[in-house]
């Protein structure tokens, strides 16, 4: 006689479904920036006529340029838990050389601009060392370098303390326009990158046997991205076209997105920021990758140099923002905030520079329009950054967890 127990049924356990809360301080962390700059959208709409014209949205757009440029260099900082205090101030310095060399040395742009660069590069990875290896909080660190490059930056000026960059070549950046059937075969390009990147990274996790959902994770994504980004260019070619600084601010997120996201040296970025001597125990080289991300965050600054430089036409004294005051760094800092990025590390993603960016540009154009003073929008600022890192702590005390 067979005495066997008859084999017992396993069930899978069920999903247990996120709490909105939970959603808020992961998937869903950009929610209230969003419906906070809708709001500011709705209000400055209301006091001025012109805000919402496709020449005023254009504009907003160009403003936000460089100070989304800086916090997008400044996100890989972050992520790592550290600070940088001297991208403004690589940013002046090194679209000053860049212009020494141009009107003084005789230099072809481009291989001045290649310089410029890879000079960021350079300074950033160095005050990483410093801080890394011999031990000094990255906060002192470049807070030292970022008034020495100031220092720099007036040495380096002739005696009028401005370099002209007109009839360099510098200058076409800023006043280069794509539209008509450029603007919508450059939108099609960006949508269809989008839409490979986000089936490649689904077809991975599903041989890795994780669980995919193609609708949610590549449908839906793929068609709100496509109704923004042909908004956006609807209104740009209702006034000159999509601007070239706003399409090389664009590409700068995918590529970044890319990296953070697809990469292994994204994934050491958010393990150093999330718990270093784990990820050091892990094999992890730490101070590599810091070095890595200050070198990023350098270069990124350069590029959003000489991009104001294209813009203003020249470079002086306050380029930068830094020599004599400024409040590039403050606004940079405050938009990569704003945009959701974690003063603690570990945790942020490349739209937070796009969202703060926007936010910080809002602000500054809303006000303008209105004939507010410039102290104001400084408070304004102020309060908003004080307001974005309150309403990120109130969240992960509702969920009880630190989120990534």
């Amino acid at each position: 006689m067979n005495t066997a127990a008859p084999p017992v049924a396993t069930v899978a356990p069920a999903v247990k479904r996120r709490s909105f809360g939970e959603l808020l301080a992961t998937d869903l962390r950009a929610l209230p920036v969003v419906v906070g700059l809708v709001a500011l959208w709705i209000f400055f709409a209301l006091q001025s006529d012109v805000f919402l014209s496709p020449r005023n949205l254009s504009n907003l757009m160009l403003q936000s340029v460089v100070v989304g440029i800086m916090s997008l260099g400044l996100l890989f900082v972050l992520l790592v838990k550290e600070i940088d205090l001297s991208v403004a101030a690589i940013n002046g310095v090194t679209a000053v050389l860049m212009a020494r060399f141009i009107v003084e040395m005789g230099m072809p742009p481009w291989a001045a601009v290649v310089i410029a660069i890879a000079l960021g590069g350079v300074i950033g990875s160095l005050s990483a060392r410093w801080t890394t290896y011999v031990g000094v909080p990255s906060f002192v660190v470049t807070l030292g370098l970022g008034l020495a490059l100031n220092g720099a930056q007036m040495l380096l000026l002739p005696p009028t303390a401005r370099y002209g960059l007109m009839g360099t070549g510098i200058e076409t950046i800023a006043q280069t326009n794509i539209e008509g059937v450029a603007s919508w075969a450059v939108w099609l390009i960006g949508l269809l990158a989008f839409g490979a990147l986000m089936l490649t990274s689904l077809t991975r996790r599903k041989k890795a046997g994780l669980h995919v959902n193609f609708m949610t994770g590549l449908v839906v994504p793929l068609a709100v991205g496509a109704l923004l980004s042909g908004g956006t260019v609807l209104i740009l070619n209702a006034h000159q076209g999509i601007p070239l600084m706003v399409l090389i601010f664009a590409v700068m997120l995918g590529v970044a997105g890319y990296v953070l996201k697809e990469t292994q040296f994204g994934l050491y970025l958010y393990a150093v920021g999330n718990n270093d001597e784990a990820a050091r125990r892990a094999g992890i080289k730490v101070g590599t990758i810091k070095m890595a991300a200050f070198a990023i965050a350098g270069s990124v600054a350069a590029i959003a140099g000489i991009l104001a430089a294209s813009r203003t036409l020249g470079v002086g004294v306050f380029s930068g923002g830094g020599v004599g005051g400024g409040t590039l760094l403050l606004e940079s800092i405050a938009a990569t905030v704003i945009g959701g990025v974690s003063l603690f590390g570990g945790r942020g993603a490349v739209h937070a520079a796009l969202l703060g960016a926007l936010v910080i540009g809002t602000v500054q154009n809303g006000l303008n329009l209105m004939g507010v003073e410039n102290e104001i929008r400084l408070i304004v600022t102020g309060l908003l950054l004080v307001l974005a890192v309150s309403i990120d702590k109130l969240i992960e005390k509702t969920t009880g967890q630190q989120s990534f």
